[in-house]
């Protein structure tokens, strides 16, 4: 049994640090790379503007 003197604090009471300095979650995991797919680093995006089709402009 708990003492009626004793102040139990609430969760509405309590202090959250809502700051940037911690990370939750990465911005980009390590499977969600060119890497983490098997494939080279090196982009291909020039080659993919090049070759886009003409309904896309």
């Amino acid at each position: 049994m708990s003492d009626p003197g004793i102040r139990v604090p609430r969760d509405d009471d309590r202090v959250v640090d809502l700051s940037d300095d911690f990370v939750v979650l990465p911005e980009q995991t390590t499977d969600d790379t060119d890497r983490g797919w098997g494939e080279r680093s090196s982009g291909n995006d020039d080659w993919l503007r090049a070759e886009r089709p003409p309904h896309w402009d």
